[in-house]
């Protein structure tokens, strides 16, 4: 069974539905009438969708129905696009110690402060933290600039500057990037 979970608020009709081809969708449904369980069920969570005739409903990854005829398979089909959206903005977020990059629009966040970062600074940041440890200038020129390591550049250490100082600038992080004996880590 998918970890995708499809939550009908207040919509009876449409779970008993739903429910009927539960064996031809890849969600699992669950009916909930409940303000108090809805909130239970989601809270420690990020792959639902919530599908009501409830307009406004102040929560996120909600879809609102009315009550007009409609085809199920073009609904089926809405939801199918809405978690895939779910999940690739999911995939989107990557969290770094207290920051978050979002990986679409090219941004560092912490609480309210945000910095835009270019695609080689992300990849940069990206690499250090997947190794989780101290990575050579010559790894980084391979794997990051695509450079070959035998020829003579300063690249990787004019960007980890430059990024540093862009970082420190904005968020008053001396430490994000830090120097080692043998490169640069992301501790």
């Amino acid at each position: 069974m998918s970890s995708q979970r499809l939550i009908i608020y207040k919509f009876s009709s449409l779970y008993h539905i739903l429910e009927e081809l539960s064996l031809d969708i890849n969600f699992k449904i669950i009916y909930l009438d409940s303000e108090n369980l809805l909130y239970e069920k989601i809270k420690n969570s990020n792959n639902y969708l919530i599908i009501s005739n409830k307009k406004n409903l102040n929560f996120s990854n909600h879809i609102y129905l009315d009550n007009k005829p409609m085809n199920i398979s073009k609904l089926v089909e809405k939801i199918n696009i809405e978690f895939l959206k779910l999940h690739f903005n999911n995939q989107s977020h990557v969290k770094i110690n207290d920051y978050t990059i979002d990986l679409n629009s090219r941004e560092m966040m912490i609480n309210n402060n945000k910095l835009k970062l270019t695609e080689k600074e992300i990849n940069t940041v990206i690499y250090l933290i997947k190794k989780n440890e101290s990575v050579s200038i010559n790894e980084l020129q391979k794997n990051v600039w695509s450079y070959q390591s035998d020829i003579e550049t300063h690249t990787v250490e004019t960007h980890i500057y430059r990024l540093r100082k862009k970082i420190s600038i904005t968020f008053n992080d001396n430490d994000f990037i830090v120097s080692k004996k043998n490169g640069y880590q992301i501790e």
